[in-house]
């Protein structure tokens, strides 16, 4: 059985399709070099959130302003902390809306889970933020 292709799926073009078919993860397909990275759409690229891990402890921050804070809730399982967001219906026109999004950061290792805090920002924006974890080298009694 032959399998022809169209040359467009829904405006993805067919080099961007056919590649991941192929038992490899970087490569020249024909006259084509492609990796999986031609699969994520240029929109994808940038993300709601920021996530930032130094010395001087872990911090997060997201994007909430479509969200009231009593819509969010904050929590750490295992080694993530977990963001979840979500409207009650509202009336949107002639329909009803309803908005929810969740999200897991991994809390890196040396991060002090029972230290994190979050509040969110004038601006909308939830920052979650925990220090590291002090130890016998810096001084400070753990």
């Amino acid at each position: 059985m032959d399998f022809i292709l169209p040359p467009s799926l829904g405006g993805i073009p067919w080099e961007k399709v056919l590649p991941p078919l192929i038992p490899r993860l970087n490569g020249i397909y024909g006259n084509y070099q492609w990796s999986p990275k031609l699969l994520i759409p240029e929109s994808d690229k940038t993300s709601s959130a920021e996530v930032n891990c130094d010395n001087s402890g872990f911090r997060v921050q997201v994007d909430v302003k479509l969200f009231n804070p009593e819509d969010l809730l904050v929590k750490v399982t295992g080694d993530f902390v977990e963001v979840q967001g979500k409207h009650e219906e509202k009336k949107d026109g002639a329909g009803v809306s309803t908005r929810q999004f969740n999200r897991r950061y991994r809390i890196p290792k040396g991060v002090d889970t029972m230290a994190l805090e979050s509040a969110v920002s004038p601006e909308g924006i939830l920052i979650i933020s925990a220090p590291m974890l002090q130890t016998e080298d810096s001084g400070i009694p753990t």
